[in-house]
């Protein structure tokens, strides 16, 4: 006869809200049946309880985190689809899923056409970030560009400019899509020669380093701004198929979509 599933008293329940562990008593019951089952120790099973709240509590922090970081929750390594045909340099991928590039101060630069998953993988790589403990930002260049601009009508440019060479990674996304007038080249110059080899920044562009140059709007600026990011850093190209076909919503096989019925006119 099978012994009886442990119960949580409410007293316990009490105890456990009393000192921040109440949701402890999520997995509990589990622990305390794996615990009678296996014969643990007092220690062991207290080890195992608290490696599970420590768990819990780190994948809470990391969401926040990755939140504030302004990361797309559904872009993260776990999602990513292995099966699409999109070509890129192996070891280049693994060096930077490593991040061995964020703790050297180096950058990445992740390239290619329309919908290959550039920001997916740049995404990837903030939220691979954020679980290390590293302080990440991601933006679209254009709006960053506009959130700059913005920022000198209320005097808080140079508190977002500090914002931006603090954090140990900053993503710049659909970087030179658009051309850049003269403050815009100012802002991007100023951003890349401050976090130059002193912090990292990934970099997606549909277009290659040296059209940069002509989305600028101060060639001497752009050159100097565009050396410094290159050379410290890697790049990965992608090539193939639009990921973006692979997360396109589908239909379950056999179903149909019922056709609308059409109103009778009343006759007169």
């Amino acid at each position: 006869m099978s012994a009886p599933a442990p119960q949580i008293t409410p007293e316990l329940k009490t105890l456990l809200r009393r000192v921040k562990l109440g949701r402890c008593t999520d997995t509990l019951p589990e622990r305390l049946a794996l615990a009678r089952s296996s014969n643990l120790g007092h220690a062991e099973f207290l080890e195992l309880v608290l490696a599970d709240e420590v768990t819990r509590r780190e994948t809470t922090s990391a969401a926040l985190r990755a939140r504030a970081a302004g990361l797309d929750p559904d872009m993260c390594f776990e999602n990513w689809d292995a099966a699409t045909k999109v070509t890129y340099d192996r070891a280049v991928f693994d060096e930077l899923c490593s991040l061995r590039f964020i703790e050297a101060g180096h950058n990445a630069l992740i390239m290619g056409p329309v919908g290959v998953g550039k920001t997916f993988i740049a995404t990837a790589l903030g939220h691979a970030a954020v679980r290390r403990r590293f302080s990440v930002a991601f933006s679209r260049t254009d709006v960053l560009l506009k959130r700059l601009r913005a920022s000198r009508l209320d005097n808080s440019h140079d508190a977002e400019m500090r914002k931006l060479l603090r954090v140990d990674l900053l993503i710049l996304d659909d970087f030179a899509l658009a051309a850049m007038d003269a403050l815009d080249t100012s802002d991007i110059y100023e951003t890349i020669v401050e976090r130059h080899r002193a912090a990292s920044t990934i970099v997606t562009s549909n277009r290659e380093p040296i059209e940069w140059l002509g989305q600028m709007a101060d060639p001497l600026l752009a050159q100097s701004a565009i050396d410094r990011l290159q050379s410290a850093a890697y790049e990965l190209v992608l090539d193939g198929e639009s990921y973006r076909k692979h997360q396109k919503p589908g239909l379950d096989v056999g179903t149909t979509t019922p056709r609308p019925r059409r109103r009778r006119r009343p006759t007169s």
